[in-house]
């Protein structure tokens, strides 16, 4: 586990009957691989003998605007073998293994108008983008959150705190499904209708996602301006990789220039290969997580040359136009390729 990072658990708040908030504390000389932006996740290590191992993904509800202490949420699903270990074991004092936080759910820019959706625990991420927006931006948000009732819901005294404290700028509409039944389509789009030229963020189940992105769709939103963040149940061990480089004759080798944390540095890419294995190979900690174009955890920023994607699920059209691409499914196309994940 070389990439893996070891967090003491400082504290472990119950914001429900089946949601715990970890308050996380890093070593501080690890600080430089913590920092995080609006929306990012954390990769979790959870001890198993199950073939293959156990990793999650959980959002950070921090936020990296307020210096708060790193944060997770992790709520129990039935038969979730990650997250009823955690919420069963895990208590003040602990130590977790981490992977450094990664992901493409965050906004370039914090002024304009902000439509936030989330269900169950999909609040975590959207809650760190609430935060940062009404603390470090000029923005305004409206967030719609669904849930059974009200005694699910998460950080409800927290949410209640924001909109009276930025009443001019945020306000949040809870739909509870023991009161107005499952989100539907209708009233969904009606809400959003009153939001032209807003950017949309959506996270939770993926039922509800698509009954959010259908409403959206109703309400005249370009899809460009919706956003997702999918929940992931990794079916891989990224804390124990082991890469071996291929040899393909048949095409001509290229080059990297790769910037991370603050250093750059050129590396050979033999044909064949996935930029990730390549980094990994060469001993550089590259972030990722499921090394199956799912998760976007591993998410850089082309600069220069071209590269062709084997598999992509999780990044959006405005994400490839502003040159994102995933490292583990890149193929090099021209002789010459930078890239950075310091952007």
């Amino acid at each position: 586990m070389a990439r893996a990072i070891t967090v003491r658990v400082a504290d472990v708040v119950h914001e429900t009957a089946d949601a715990h908030t970890l308050v996380l504390d890093p070593d501080p000389a690890e600080a430089e691989r913590f920092a995080y932006a609006a929306g990012q996740f954390l990769t979790v290590h959870v001890p198993t003998d199950r073939p293959g191992g156990a990793a999650r993904c959980y959002s950070l509800c921090s936020s990296p605007a307020l210096g708060e202490p790193l944060m997770i949420t992790v709520k129990r699903t039935a038969g979730g073998y990650a997250s009823n270990w955690i919420c069963d074991n895990v208590v003040p004092g602990s130590t977790i293994e981490v992977l450094r936080p990664s992901g493409t759910f965050t906004p370039r820019a914090w002024d304009g108008r902000f439509l936030l959706f989330a269900a169950g625990s999909g609040i975590t991420p959207v809650m760190s983008i609430l935060k940062t927006l009404l603390h470090s931006g000029t923005g305004t948000a409206l967030l719609v959150y669904a849930n059974r009732d009200a005694n699910s819901v998460i950080f409800a005294d927290e949410l209640a705190s924001l909109a009276r404290t930025f009443g001019d700028r945020f306000a949040v509409v809870h739909w509870l499904e023991s009161v107005q039944g499952l989100p539907a389509r209708g009233p969904l789009a009606l809400l959003a209708s009153g939001f032209a030229g807003a950017s949309a963020w959506v996270c939770g189940p993926e039922p509800f996602m698509d009954v959010v992105s259908e409403a959206l769709a109703a309400a005249g939103m370009a899809r460009e301006k919706v956003h997702h963040e999918r929940f992931l149940s990794l079916d891989n061990d990224p804390f124990a990789v082991d890469v071996e480089l291929v040899a393909d004759a048949t095409q001509a080798a290229a080059s990297v220039e790769v910037t991370l944390d603050g250093a750059t540095t050129t590396v050979a890419w033999p044909a064949g290969n996935h930029l990730l294995d390549v980094l990994l190979a060469a001993g550089l900690d590259a972030p990722f997580s499921c090394r199956e174009g799912q998760c976007s955890a591993c998410a850089c920023k082309l600069l220069a040359g071209e590269v062709t994607l084997d598999h992509n699920e999780v990044l959006e059209q405005e994400d490839l136009d502003d040159g994102y691409i995933l490292a583990c499914q890149a193929i090099a196309q021209t002789p010459q390729v930078r890239v950075t994940y310091d952007e």
